[in-house]
């Protein structure tokens, strides 16, 4: 065999992980960006901003040439039209910007995971067994590669062989090492990681271009996020209240105009329609949609699409997978009974003998046990044994020496058939175990029982109490596992889960997600082993562990980096907030709207006289020049976007409360706070609009610009 490469040289950790992304984002790509969304072929992804958008066009035309519509431009201003076409552009620009804030956000995680995968080489391991140097981009699924102490981890795979102190902080941004090793659910490795101690042999489950780590690079830095189905539902709301909008302000004063009562020109009629179109949500609704699966992301999650973030804030039940999930996921072992008459020393001989070659989890926990509590065996020299391996039908191993010496450790109904009975006192411990939950596993030397190990799942530290959060958010836990009833009953007590189903197959899973969804729930389904694959796809929000088999994360929708999967509250959170985001800024946005129809309307149609004097009592604003209105009111429109962009960003607090209580909320700050604040925002605005016009440097500089802007008449 070759000699074994020198390690890969470790790649410096980035500023940021996708967890804590610490990146600067690129100022001059966020205006860029900002400025890219003027392109028709973007702002018609958006009905109410590419109604702004046309509004803001034809104003440029009418500005071109105003003798172009000479019934509706008597009168023309130009520094009136000018102010009114630079205040749409400011609101197309901040809405533009808003969602490119959203967007950077993405980039710099992107940014700092693709330096994760520069210069990386694979230790292959050859069919003659021979370990030579290969370049990442040639290994294909299946080939075997060596990873040790000091190196990266050239592409994803699961732990065939050996045990290994894995460092994941430059995606999880976790400074704690995790273990993964060959046997149970804890074996699957991410490229881009590294291995601080012990050496693994990994079998590679995906190549360059389709890792983990590739996938989560698109899908950080994707701009094309699919909407979610509240959101298109917003969208087809917002499209035809535009619409109706449109047509009845467009009729109205065309009937006014027709009949004479007033002279109303194209930038006031521009004005008008932007003010009273919910611009507002309509301009944030993108960057509010980003900003969850970015949220997601800060928590070590990453969201496959949208939806699941939405998903998550809707939330019925809460599937849970005992193993990996609820619990540590590898039985460890926690006690040993001695058979009457043998000693504990010579127990933990044969428990160390019978274990020593057992390379998984449970094996090396029971030798750990053992040698902690003073336990010794011999040497073991190679062919004076033949090793008898565990399979499914048997349901015991051990070895066999020699001299006709057998040392086997089993199943306790097993071992019992294999020793022809078991004593009394042994048969009321195994029980006893049984009922608190533990496996039992007996220990036989030449077909005479020797004594009992008791191995223990334990359940995560913190989980009851993270439980009973859920239930208080009003979702239900139901815990899924293949153990028997008496072990699942015991764990569910412990853990503190609503229900639990026992003995479940992985089909099972699926049919209790089939059985919810079809009462009209939403289902979410949290695991880690392949056996949890079918059950994640199905669900409508699948959190799978990163500490898991590929198969789980290529089916689950969530990723969660950490393997908490007590995380899934922090993601119901972050959807419930998502969603009362999206609500609250909705109801300020109308709110904001009914304000602007007092400060606009009033004052235009008071100065027509005749009819529409008595319109003077809906003044409430005590505004008398219309054109200083009309451009208070759209200017505070326009401001009320970036002034908002954080909250769209950061989401709005959530705390968990009844919905009842939510609505009050949202109707009392973002209700009466919308109105309030456009009564304000208009009147004071007005005030500096009028005290700036009588200003002589200020006057002078708009009718130097006024001069050079296309239009033969003022």
């Amino acid at each position: 065999m070759s000699a074994p490469a020198a390690p890969a040289a470790r790649p410096a950790a980035p500023a940021g992980t996708v967890g804590k992304h610490r990146r600067r984002i690129s100022v001059s790509w966020i205006l860029g960006e900002s400025f890219r969304g003027f392109d028709p072929r973007r702002e018609v992804r958006h009905p109410v901003m590419f109604c702004v958008y046309t509004l803001f066009l034809f104003l440029l035309v009418v500005m071109a040439d105003p003798r172009l519509f000479p019934d509706l431009t008597q009168g023309y201003d130009k520094i009136y039209y000018l102010g009114t076409a630079v205040i749409l552009f400011a609101t197309l620009w901040f809405a533009h910007l808003s969602e490119a804030i959203a967007e950077a956000q993405g980039k710099a995680q992107a940014e700092s995971l693709r330096q994760i995968q520069g210069g990386l080489q694979a230790r292959k391991v050859f069919p003659d067994g021979s370990v030579r140097p290969t370049p990442v981009e040639s290994l294909r699924v299946g080939d075997l590669f060596v990873v040790g102490p000091g190196e990266t981890v050239p592409t994803d795979g699961d732990v065939v062989q050996g045990a290994a102190q894995i460092d994941e902080s430059m995606m999880t941004g976790e400074s704690q090492t995790v273990l993964r090793e060959s046997g149970g659910d804890k074996t699957s490795v991410l490229g881009g990681s590294h291995v601080i101690e012990g050496t693994v042999r990994v079998r590679a489950t995906a190549v360059r271009g389709q890792s983990f780590l590739d996938r989560l690079i698109r899908l950080v830095e994707s701009t094309r996020r699919e909407k979610t189905p509240n959101e298109i539902a917003l969208n087809v709301l917002l499209s035809a209240l535009s619409l109706a909008l449109f047509i009845a302000v467009i009729g109205l004063l065309y009937l006014i105009q027709l009949v004479g009562y007033a002279r109303i020109d194209l930038a006031t009629v521009a004005a008008l329609l932007v003010c009273l179109l919910p611009t507002t949500i309509g301009g944030l609704l993108p960057a509010i949609g980003i900003s969850g699966v970015n949220r997601v992301a800060q928590a070590n999650v990453i969201a496959k699409s949208g939806k699941a973030v939405e998903a998550a804030g809707d939330l019925d039940i809460l599937i849970l997978d005992k193993t990996g999930t609820i619990t540590v996921g590898n039985r460890l072992a926690v006690q040993f009974v001695p058979a009457p008459e043998v000693e504990m020393a010579e127990l933990l001989r044969l428990a160390i003998t019978s274990s020593s070659l057992d390379d998984t989890p449970e094996g090396r926990s029971i030798v750990r046990l053992a040698a902690r509590r003073g336990g010794q065996a011999g040497r073991l020299e190679l062919g004076t044994y033949r090793v008898v391996p565990f399979t499914a039908e048997r349901r015991m191993s051990g070895l066999v020496f020699m001299d006709g010496t057998e040392i086997f450790k089993g199943a306790f109904s097993v071992m019992q058939e294999y020793a022809g009975g078991v004593p009394a006192a042994l048969a009321a411990a195994a029980n006893d175990a049984s009922r608190q939950g533990m496996t039992v596993l007996a220990i036989a030397r030449n077909r005479r029982m020797a004594g009992l190990v008791f191995l223990k799942d334990v359940v995560k530290p913190g989980i009851r109490e993270r439980l009973a959060e859920l239930r208080r958010m009003g979702i239900r836990t139901v815990m899924c596992t293949g153990d028997n009833r008496l072990t699942a009953a015991a764990i569910a007590r412990e853990a503190g889960v609503d229900d639990f189903i026992a003995e479940a197959r992985p089909e099972a899973k699926l049919t209790v997600i089939n059985r919810e969804k079809a009462r009209g729930r939403l289902v979410a389904m949290t695991g880690d082993g392949t056996n949890d694959a079918p059950a994640l796809a199905r669900a409508d929000v699948g959190l799978a562990m990163n500490s898991g088999t590929g198969a789980a994360k290529e089916a689950g929708n969530m990723v969660d980096l950490d393997s908490d999967p007590t995380k899934l509250i922090q993601v119901v959170s972050i959807g419930k907030q998502l969603l009362i985001t999206r609500g609250a800024l909705t109801t300020f946005s109308i709110t904001n709207d009914v304000a602007k129809y007092f400060a606009i309307i009033p004052v235009l149609f008071v100065t027509a006289g005749g009819t529409f004097a008595g319109i003077a009592a809906l003044n409430l604003l005590g505004l008398s020049s219309p054109h200083l209105a009309v451009l208070a009111t759209v200017l505070f429109n326009a401001l009320t976007i970036p002034i908002l962009i954080p909250l769209a960003l950061f989401g709005v607090p959530f705390r968990p409360r009844s919905a009842i209580d939510l609505l009050r909320q949202n109707l009392l700050l973002y209700g009466i706070g919308g109105l309030v604040s456009a009564f304000a925002g208009i009147k004071l605005l007005y005030l500096f609009l009028a005290w700036l016009g009588a200003q002589p440097a200020w006057a002078s500089f708009l009718v130097a610009v006024a001069h050079y802007l296309p239009g033969g008449f003022l």
